[in-house]
């Protein structure tokens, strides 16, 4: 269907989320390019890069290291792409207007996807004239994780879903189809209601974050707790993420967000990436 061999492949945001995913499509010998509008962002996403791609290239089945391309201009850095990526933060008139360009500046028979945690692909189309050729393709914490879920918007080409089931498997991840429409997809919907009862429970004062985790990773055989999990993704996207289940139900409690807000994102406590959440860290960059 598509040259994915030969052509490069664009994550768009270098972010947390986005220098994992380009780690992981970085380890068949493809180029990758690496868009943010701050150097800041890009150069700390090198680093990261240069520091775990080799090794997990060595734990790749037929593992070949990728020639990754860092660019701050936008245009050039979709250039004869076959696949673009938007991967910034969940908000929703940024990720609109990243895709109406993304949906202009890519070749017309590249494929555009976000990798949105929370919007439904339908939502982030408003701007996009060509919408066969959107998806949402939404990765889970790599590259420990190395699980995709992918859903369509309801004008995807079916051909363009099969496709990119069969590029993930090819590149070693775990794709799961979507197959309908869903705020929070599959594991997500799931996780929500573990993590906003957690976070409920705090709330009240029934218990702390810390002991909840210990409970939590006693009895539900987790490798971390709720709380920790939360501190890794970032208190602010937990929040924003929050809110916009809670604009789509009306049987969302208050709660939980409110207790966010007012311990720790009004002091700037945003967990593993500000140094300090629910726990204290002194490493911002943690596999």
């Amino acid at each position: 269907m598509l040259d994915y061999i030969h052509r490069p492949l664009l994550i768009c945001g270098s972010g947390n989320m986005g220098r994992r995913i380009a780690t992981v499509l970085a380890t068949q010998g493809n180029m990758v390019h690496l868009y943010d509008s701050s150097s800041e962002q890009t150069d700390l996403s090198i680093q990261y890069i240069n520091e775990y791609l080799p090794e997990l290239v060595k734990e790749t089945p037929n593992g070949k290291q990728a020639t990754v391309k860092v660019f701050n201009d936008l245009e050039k850095a979709c250039e004869n792409v076959w696949l673009a990526i938007e991967s910034i933060p969940e908000i929703l008139d940024a990720k609109l207007d990243l895709l109406e360009k993304l949906d202009q500046l890519i070749p017309q028979d590249a494929i555009l996807t976000t990798n949105s945690s929370s919007f439904p692909s339908s939502q982030l189309t408003k701007n996009v004239k060509n919408t066969h050729r959107f998806i949402n393709t939404h990765f889970y914490r790599p590259p420990i994780t190395k699980v995709v879920e992918v859903m369509g918007c309801g004008h995807t080409d079916p051909k363009v879903i099969d496709f990119m089931m069969k590029v993930f498997t090819e590149f070693h991840l775990n794709p799961f189809h979507v197959r309908k429409e869903s705020i929070g997809f599959i594991f997500n919907r799931i996780w929500a209601a573990i993590k906003r009862e957690s976070l409920y429970v705090a709330a009240e004062g029934v218990s702390t974050p810390e002991e909840i985790d210990q409970i939590f990773s006693y009895l539900g055989d987790f490798r971390h707790g709720a709380f920790h999990l939360m501190d890794e993704v970032g208190l602010d996207v937990v929040y924003d993420i929050e809110n916009h289940y809670a604009e789509a139900r009306q049987d969302i409690p208050k709660e939980p967000r409110q207790y966010l807000q007012d311990n720790f994102l009004s002091k700037n406590k945003l967990g593993v990436k500000s140094g300090s959440g629910f726990y204290q860290y002194k490493d911002k960059n943690i596999k």
